[in-house]
């Protein structure tokens, strides 16, 4: 309809309306393409304000981490210094407290300089003052002197040399006496110093020792099955008795005694060498003289190995090395000899360990005081075969193997036989007392025990002035009382020496015996 319109139209309005047309679409373009672009303005502009944002954010965030490395390093630095502060301030702490230190010990060491001077000045005031009476003491024995000789030289008419010479001993006679005070009362000091030292030690060994208290004794019987075995032993014309006692060198004794052969000799290894043979021939049955003599040299074999090797236990026991096998074998044989009851080998054992006690409490060589502990008594086990005391035959035999000096000496002088040439001596002695007077080691019959005390009282009985003596203590101590009318103390300690000196002579017991004497004066009047 408008193309009709339009053709009805002339040539100047489609020009107006082509124009017009150009005008609007020009209109339109232009504004769609403002539109456009105020469209990308805006999207450049959201650009723009998100990175503006990015940026910011980013800077406040680089903001941040400056703030907080600087906030860091700030607590870094503050920590160093604080450390350094307090290091600074410790070792001026230690600085002042040894300045402190320092001071107060130049403040006693002041004070100690004055005490000194004080006690100089008062040393030298003291020293004054003893000079000046001494000085006045010289003008009053020069003043005497001169007067006593004067005196002497009127009244005896002696010349100058004689008084002098009176006068010197005189002098040396008072400084004499003084000098013999002064001996007895330092004699006394240190003879008391020694006593308690040596209770003292002695009480120590015998707390850190404890031995036993029953006594071994040797059995020297054989119990046979019934008598009829007594006339097999016995043999034909006693020739199985014969044989046995030719090959063991004991004898035999073939009694009424039920049940029971009994096995006497001195040595005690051949006793048991003979116990031993009878109860294999008994238990064997075969009794006859070859029999006999096979059997008994097998046993001695076996009971030497056996003492030996008790020899060897008891060395191991005490610790005493480098002994020859025969001094064990020795040592061995003491297990079957026995003192007033007391096994030997167990005492000797008992003694090398009461030795090192003491000596290691005086500082002395413990393992030299063991060695002649256990080997004191090894006489003991040939004393049936050899003459002479026990100490002098142990002495002799040990000399065989080169034992020291020493040894020797404590073995020949463990009872006094012999002066002691070293420590260790004594030592044995001591403990040999205490092993064998200490409670259960030994006994003795009460036959034996009975004359013992008479004999004792008898001793003490028989001084001029005693009037009455008691063994008390088991016979370790006699009370003696005397009358003193008769007796004055210088007497009463003579009398206590003598009765001590003559029990230790004619007496023969064990350990020691405390000699105590009594002088009581009473004195008695009645009022009427």
């Amino acid at each position: 309809m408008n193309i009709l319109m339009g053709l009805e139209m002339g040539p100047t309005t489609v020009a107006g309306a082509v124009f017009v047309g150009f005008l609007l679409g020009g209109s339109l373009v232009a504004i769609g393409y403002q539109i456009i672009l105020r469209a990308k303005s805006k999207s450049l502009e959201q650009d723009r304000q998100l990175q503006i944002d990015a940026a910011k954010r980013e800077a406040g965030n680089i903001v941040k981490s400056a703030e907080i490395d600087a906030a860091a390093a700030a607590i870094k630095k503050k920590e160093k210094f604080t450390n350094e502060a307090n290091k600074t301030r410790a070792e001026l702490h230690e600085l002042e407290m040894r300045l402190s230190k320092h001071e107060d010990a130049l403040d006693r060491q002041a004070d100690m300089l004055r005490q000194r001077e004080k006690a100089a000045k008062q040393q030298e005031q003291e020293n004054e003052r003893k000079q000046h009476n001494v000085g006045l003491k010289e003008k009053q024995l020069t003043t005497l002197l001169a007067q006593q000789k004067n005196q002497l030289l009127k009244i005896t008419a002696m010349d100058i040399g004689e008084a002098k010479e009176l006068l010197l001993k005189r002098l040396e006679d008072e400084c004499e006496h003084e000098m013999s005070a002064l001996i007895q009362r330092k004699v006394d000091e240190a003879t008391e110093t020694a006593n308690e030292k040596s209770r003292e030690v002695i009480s120590t060994a015998i707390q850190r020792y404890a031995a036993e208290q029953t006594c071994e004794a040797t059995v020297s019987t054989v119990d046979i099955p019934n008598d009829d075995m007594k006339g097999r032993i016995i043999g034909r014309e006693g020739r199985n008795i014969r044989a046995f006692e030719k090959a063991t060198g004991v004898d035999v004794i073939v009694d009424d005694t039920p049940g029971i052969i009994i096995v006497s000799g001195f040595s005690p290894v051949r006793r048991e060498v003979a116990r031993l043979s009878m109860e294999k021939l008994i238990q064997d049955g075969r009794i006859h003289p070859s029999r006999i003599e096979e059997l008994v040299a097998q046993t001695r074999k076996e009971v030497n190995h056996k003492v030996l090797q008790i020899g060897k236990s008891a060395a191991v026991e005490t610790n005493v090395r480098g002994l020859n096998n025969k001094i064990l074998s020795m040592i061995g044989a003491l297990s079957y000899r026995t003192s007033f009851g007391q096994n030997v080998l167990r005492h000797s054992v008992e003694v090398a360990f009461l030795s090192q006690v003491m000596s290691d409490e005086l500082g002395l060589d413990g393992s030299i005081a063991r060695r002649a502990g256990l080997l004191h008594d090894i006489g003991k086990a040939i004393d049936h075969e050899v003459e002479g005391s026990h100490p002098v035959i142990g002495v002799n035999y040990l000399k065989r193997f080169n034992e020291s000096s020493i040894i020797l000496n404590a073995v020949a002088g463990h009872h006094g036989d012999i002066p002691a040439d070293n420590p260790y001596t004594p030592l044995v002695a001591a403990a040999d007392a205490i092993s064998a007077s200490r409670p259960g080691a030994r006994r003795e019959t009460l036959e034996r025990y009975i004359k013992r005390l008479e004999q004792l009282e008898d001793i003490a009985g028989g001084f001029k002035g005693v009037q009455n003596a008691y063994a008390i203590q088991a016979g370790r101590e006699i009370r003696v009382i005397v009358n003193a009318g008769e007796v004055d103390d210088e007497a009463a300690m003579k009398i206590a020496r003598d009765i001590a000196n003559k029990v230790q002579d004619e007496m023969t017991y064990p350990g020691e015996i405390q000699v105590t004497l009594l002088r009581e004066v009473r004195c008695i009047e009645y009022a009427k």
